[in-house]
């Protein structure tokens, strides 16, 4: 799945990990549930800090995967197959579920550290997409900070019954609580503020 020269760059990365991360994959039979097996198998064989658990897909999307902290319950949920732009968006969600520190204010990281509720987010995506991966980052970035918030990056090429029931016409499209949220650049919704 990886080339040579991806597979060396993330396994420096990952020995910047300094707790146990959890991948849990959710698969079906189809083309895309074998892409991202093997894309999980490749990133665990790269550290021993990353271990592969078992999974009931029954009430999951086929095909997605987890990435949890161990060591603060903090998830991160990949609907579809991070690569392309994405990809990037894996690797930090692999890197801060790890302990790697996050390069944000600490002011920040404190407030977003302080929201109170229980807040689920769900980033419809194109893996083509040059602007969903700084959405996916900013909201794994808060789950990292707070195991109260639930993101998961849904690839529109994947869930198109999704993409239907919701009217869906452009990316990145975010629901906060299963609520549209219409969000640009640098528009807070106002859920959060």
């Amino acid at each position: 799945m990886l080339d040579t020269n991806l597979k060396q760059q993330l396994t420096t990365y990952l020995q910047n990990l300094t707790s146990a991360v959890e991948l849990s994959v959710f698969l079906g039979d189809d083309v895309k549930s074998k892409e991202l097996a093997t894309l999980v198998a490749e990133i665990a064989e790269m550290s021993a800090l990353v271990t592969i658990v078992a999974a009931d897909a029954s009430n999951e999307r086929v095909p997605s995967m987890l990435v949890k902290s161990v060591k603060t319950g903090g998830e991160m949920r990949f609907a579809g197959v991070p690569m392309g732009h994405e990809f990037t968006s894996l690797v930090l969600a692999l890197l801060h579920s790890g302990g790697h520190p996050i390069k944000l204010d600490k002011a920040v990281i404190e407030q977003v550290a302080a929201l109170e509720g229980e807040y689920s987010f769900e980033t419809y995506i194109s893996l083509s997409c040059q602007n969903c991966p700084d959405v996916v980052q900013s909201l794994n970035m808060m789950a990292s900070n707070n195991p109260h918030i639930q993101p998961v990056m849904v690839d529109g090429a994947l869930s198109q019954e999704e993409d239907y029931q919701r009217d869906l016409l452009s990316v990145p499209q975010l629901y906060i609580n299963a609520k549209a949220c219409g969000i640009g650049p640098l528009q807070v919704p106002e859920t959060l503020n």
